[in-house]
């Protein structure tokens, strides 16, 4: 791991305390996901919505989920940010 991934991991882990452990289950598990699949997004929603702490309602989730199987967002994440903040 780079200096810099390091840094980005301590700041996750101090301020959002996010365990980068958590984060790489998640990217481990997207490599190969299929974001048409409903269920599949659906998890991965609740996975991060978890991870962060940060509660998503059944509207929003639907919301996100309808979105990204229906493929009207790109899959980055500043947008998908954007996506579970607005």
């Amino acid at each position: 791991m780079s200096g810099f991934q390091k840094n980005i991991f301590d700041h996750l882990q101090k301020n959002a305390n996010i365990n980068p452990n958590d984060v790489y289950k998640v990217a481990d598990s997207v490599q190969h996901a299929d974001f048409t699949d409903e269920k599949t997004v659906r998890q991965l929603v609740k996975q991060l919505a978890s991870i962060a702490g940060k509660p998503v309602s059944k509207q929003k989730e639907d919301k996100i989920v309808e979105a990204i199987v229906k493929q009207n967002m790109p899959l980055d994440m500043n947008t998908l940010g954007k996506f579970l903040k607005g």
